[in-house]
């Protein structure tokens, strides 16, 4: 089976200077070093708040510090916020403290847990521990006589002193020289194994370490031997066939998507908070740092002010028109992961990876669609499941992408054939509109149920752009669609499979729930559209689906749609780094 060229990626142009915080990264953890210092990927946690909380006093010094011959023997003082580089080991420090006495400096560094228990007493963390001697290293190649250094670890309020000795030293010089190393490497290192690291870690969900495992193992040939594990102490074997996948990605976000479709809002801030009014009165107030997403349809108002801070807070705008058209995203410079997106820009003009990766969208599409016909199907005619289960097989041995459009379409007659058969709800006399299904069409959509489906599609797709994103990738650049202007092609291929169980399924449920009833839709010439209740209630239904848990066939966890679909995403880039071999399409039991 052929795999990904290696390496695709470049060289890399990194800072002149490495971050002593980042050597404490690379101990902890080199995988998590590559995120934070070569991708530039970084997550929010409440450990990674409550230390910037903890920091804000050291952080307010001004830097200054004595030269070496400025310090006399009965000279004491402490600065604080001091930044000094090593020009020989090309690292920089911003250290917390530096105490001095005697002539002699001692650095202090913050950090917000406990210490290391050991049989001989209170140790430092080897992470910590790297980063002080880091400390100690640039102070000495400036001349400061520096014999220790100190961590505070603010959670039991404990100093621990670290003597800088020769060894420290030459151990810290190695793990200098391996950071630099792993930084300008073509692939990220592998992830930890079975790590207590992992739980607690705010890129967890991110870096995906057991998923990540276990998709290597499963991919591999057999007695093929795939990169040792490690976790900065001792190599560890591949996975076991049984190895279980840890719940480390939480299952569903606390954060949740703005719907504005009121026309005429205007959308101001307040501090933190977004106000949203109509003229002069105040409809209501949203606080950023609780929402993923704020999503406008039609004539609706976005202060600069509020674009600005959404902006930094990471939180994509989107565009739609009245009627559901999506139409565009604003996001802010989260994303710097210029690799990511020329590895996909490489992989689109390869025809064998873009035909073996668009047979699993199609083949897992068409699946879930014969599937939602099983659950949901009053009488699901035999020789459709079984022309669709046909399709499947075609599916994954198509030759082009030509052939699978075909065949994807012939299995979408099959399914839209039959999507009436999962309508359940009793005609209403004297309704304007009747939820009868003849066929799918579009733009434009000729009766509701297609005027619904349009809708869900064109919120999936901008879902799917927002996860695109959020990953690094430029989701116009995809493999299975073919790039056309102005449409996300690499959105809609990650879509597929997602259709039938997102958007089919809230429209089902909308309908046969009465969340959604005749009396929400208009006729405007030919085409029927959703009134703004009609739409308000079609977005609750698909919030719902979008935050309902289901059980991931690999992984074995339970995970809300929305997060799925970023993790999937996650995937499509493991794939594309050359960690694992093949995308694992989602196809649900």
């Amino acid at each position: 089976m052929a795999s990904l060229p290696s390496p695709l990626l470049p060289n890399r142009n990194l800072p002149d200077y490495l971050p002593a915080r980042m050597l404490n990264e690379f101990v902890y953890c080199p995988r998590l070093f590559y995120y934070e210092w070569v991708e530039s990927v970084f997550a929010e946690s409440a450990e990674t708040v409550e230390g910037k909380f903890q920091h804000a006093r050291v952080d307010s010094g001004t830097g200054a510090l004595p030269k070496p011959e400025e310090t006399a023997p009965d000279d004491v003082r402490h600065s604080r916020s001091v930044t000094l580089s090593s020009q020989q080991w090309r690292v920089i420090a911003k250290m917390d403290l530096i105490e001095i006495a005697g002539g002699v400096v001692t650095p202090v560094d913050y950090k917000r847990g406990s210490p290391r228990e050991s049989p001989s007493g209170l140790e430092a963390w080897p992470a910590d521990l790297a980063q002080i001697a880091v400390q100690a290293l640039i102070l000495r190649e400036n001349g400061y006589d520096c014999q220790e250094g100190v961590i505070w670890y603010a959670q039991t309020k404990q100093r621990v002193r670290v003597p800088i000795t020769a060894r420290q030293l030459a151990e810290t010089q190695t793990q200098i020289s391996s950071a630099w190393a792993a930084a300008h490497s073509a692939s990220i290192p592998p992830p930890l194994l079975d790590s207590p690291k992992c739980p607690g870690c705010s890129l967890a969900g991110i870096c995906l370490p057991d998923e990540t495992a276990l998709l290597r193992f499963k991919s591999s040939a057999p007695g093929a031997q795939l990169p040792l594990f490690g976790d900065g102490e001792l190599p560890r074997k591949p996975p076991a066939p049984e190895f279980e996948v840890r719940r480390i990605v939480t299952p569903r976000s606390e954060l949740k998507p703005l719907y504005l479709n009121t026309q005429g809002l205007r959308v101001g801030k307040s501090g933190e908070v977004l106000q949203v009014k109509e003229k002069d009165r105040l409809l209501q107030e949203v606080r950023i740092g609780e929402i993923c997403q704020v999503n406008l349809f039609g004539n609706i108002q976005l202060t600069t002010q509020a674009i600005q801070t959404l902006c930094e807070a990471g939180v994509p705008v989107c565009y739609f028109s009245q009627g559901g058209w999506f139409y565009g995203i604003t996001n802010g410079l989260n994303q710097k992961n210029v690799f990511l997106r020329r590895t996909q820009f490489a992989m689109a003009e390869e025809e064998w990876f873009a035909l073996r990766l668009s047979r699993r969208l199609v083949a897992a599409k068409v699946r879930n669609q014969r599937t939602l016909l099983l659950r949901n199907h009053q009488e699901p005619p035999p020789s459709t499941l079984r022309d669709m289960k046909s399709m499947v097989e075609r599916a994954e041995t198509a030759e082009t992408i030509e052939q699978l459009l075909g065949i994807e379409g012939h299995a979408a007659r099959l399914y839209f054939a039959e999507l009436a058969g999962m309508i359940k709800k009793e005609a209403e006399d004297g309704a304007p509109f009747q939820f009868d299904f003849e066929g799918r069409n579009r733009r434009p959509p000729r009766d509701p149920v297609n005027a619904l489906l349009s809708l869900g599609y064109s919120i999936l797709a901008k879902d799917l752009t927002v996860a695109c994103y959020a990953v690094g990738f430029d989701p116009y650049v995809g493999f299975y669609h073919q790039p056309r202007f102005g449409r996300a092609a690499l959105a809609l291929d990650l879509m597929e499979p997602f259709r039938p169980l997102i958007v089919d399924s809230a429209v089902i449920t909308a309908i046969n729930t009465s969340m959604i009833t005749p009396r929400h839709f208009v006729a405007a010439g030919e085409s029927v559209a959703l009134t703004p209740e009609g739409r308000k209630a079609f977005y609750r239904s698909y919030e719902a689906r979008m935050d309902t848990l289901i059980t991931h066939p690999l992984f074995e966890y339970r995970v809300s749609y929305r997060r799925l679909l970023e993790i999937q995403a996650r995937l499509l880039a493991r794939v594309l780094d050359g960690e694992i071999v093949d995308y694992p399409a989602f196809v649900t039991r």
